[in-house]
């Protein structure tokens, strides 16, 4: 059953059939061909994958992105990164990076991170000389850091399919994403010197003051959401609803840029993106329960434990593995597939489930810069208004900077424990 479902999906993937109808159609077609199982469990089980309180959160983080991106608190938050970093050749690239991080604290989207900071700061890039492709890849590689830096729908995904506290999960994703955060500004702002990019950077800057009180209220979110969070004020998925609220009220009656029309045009588009997740979410534990009642798990994890017999092989192993999946398939249909059959067998080796949700959710964040299926790359590029073809090049130094990142978080435990191991 298990070929069947795989080589099912692989091949309706290569005909460009959508994610979650592909993982889909190769259960029902495992079901049907190789088992008594009635069709009726098709929806008992996407309704379980589903019916799970942390997932309530996911929707309303999309939510909360694309209210920040359209009522004026992306656009205050990039002024105010500006004044940071933006003084130096190569801080305009800086200060997309820098803007990503910050943004990322309450969004949890990386799509809605391309979205809301790429319609500002690419158009900004090109017209202080940046080239296309090169502004397009790096917003789409420092939307990344909305998966990584906490809130991340990707870790609430992990925490619900590993069992894994998603609390400790997001406090441990602080690390790993400083360092990539902090690795990309490093390597733009050489890059930028060797190219001669941003030597108008500069100008247009506000002073320091005036940017600060202006983001005020759009730096105070973050500090509202996470600092509930870990002071046990209210869960994840309550913080979710929280973000909501606070963008809603500070962009229609603080800022006064959104409407009723465009608040309308805002609750479409989240419907949409979280649709299109659900979807996924729901298919993929189909597809999960499936290969479970099959043994695959079993299987994979005695083919592991007998052939990778140190933590380090196996990590290495399981890292070009989830680098070549996340390639092809997105990640929350990877995590929820993927997490319940690798965690167990991370933590038989003496892995902490929580180092090891970071090195998934790390390295899986990967598959939305890298080709043929990333949809970071899809969203940049549709800013842009360029072909995916033409940001390859520019696109492959970011790959390698969070590479090496990817290494150092998955064989230095402490940059995603240390801060996990004060608090809990």
């Amino acid at each position: 059953m298990a070929p069947t479902m795989l080589i099912t999906m692989c091949a309706l993937l290569v005909l460009s059939v959508p994610v979650a109808v592909s993982v889909g159609l190769a259960s029902i077609a495992g079901m049907t061909a190789f088992t008594n199982l009635p069709l009726i469990l098709v929806a008992q089980q996407a309704f379980a994958a589903l019916d799970k309180f942390p997932l309530a959160a996911v929707p309303f983080f999309i939510l909360a992105g694309n209210l920040m991106g359209e009522g004026g608190i992306s656009a205050r938050l990039v002024d105010f990164a500006k004044c940071l970093v933006g003084g130096v050749q190569g801080g305009l690239a800086c200060t997309c990076i820098l803007t990503c991080m910050i943004f990322a604290a309450v969004s949890g989207s990386s799509v809605a991170t391309t979205f809301a900071i790429g319609a500002i700061l690419i158009p900004a890039m090109v017209r202080h000389g940046y080239p296309v492709p090169f502004a397009a890849s790096l917003q789409a590689t420092a939307a990344e850091l909305g998966v990584i830096i906490p809130p991340s729908i990707p870790m609430i995904l992990y925490g619900v399919a590993a069992e894994v506290s998603i609390g400790e999960l997001f406090i441990a994703g602080f690390g790993p994403g400083l360092l990539i955060g902090v690795s990309l500004m490093a390597f733009v702002w050489v890059w930028c010197r060797i190219r001669g990019y941003g030597k108008r950077d500069a100008e247009g800057r506000q002073p320091l003051l005036l940017a600060t009180r202006r983001a005020g209220l759009a730096l105070l979110m973050p500090v509202i959401i996470l600092g509930g969070i870990y002071g046990g004020v209210f869960t994840p998925t309550e913080a979710s609803i929280v973000a909501v609220v606070y963008a809603l009220v500070v962009s229609c009656f603080v800022y006064r840029e959104l409407g009723l029309r465009e608040v309308y045009g805002v609750l479409k588009k989240s419907v949409v993106s979280s649709s299109v997740i659900m979807f996924i979410i729901a298919m993929a534990g189909l597809f999960s329960f499936l290969l479970t009642r099959a043994g695959v798990p079993a299987q994979i994890g005695a083919w592991i434990i007998a052939n990778f017999h140190e933590g380090w092989a196996f990590l290495l192993a399981v890292n070009a593995f989830l680098f070549l999946i996340g390639m092809f398939i997105e990640t929350s249909a990877s995590i929820i597939v993927l997490a319940p059959i690798l965690a167990p067998v991370a933590a038989q080796l003496g892995i902490d489930p929580v180092h090891f949700g970071m090195i998934m959710v790390v390295n899986l964040a990967l598959g939305m810069i890298t080709p043929p299926f990333g949809v970071n790359l899809f969203a940049a590029c549709s800013v842009a208004g360029i072909s995916l073809n033409r940001i390859t090049r520019s696109l492959a130094h970011f790959v390698v900077v969070i590479l090496a990142c990817l290494m150092a978080i998955t064989y230095v435990p402490a940059i995603s424990l240390t801060l996990r191991d004060a608090f809990y």
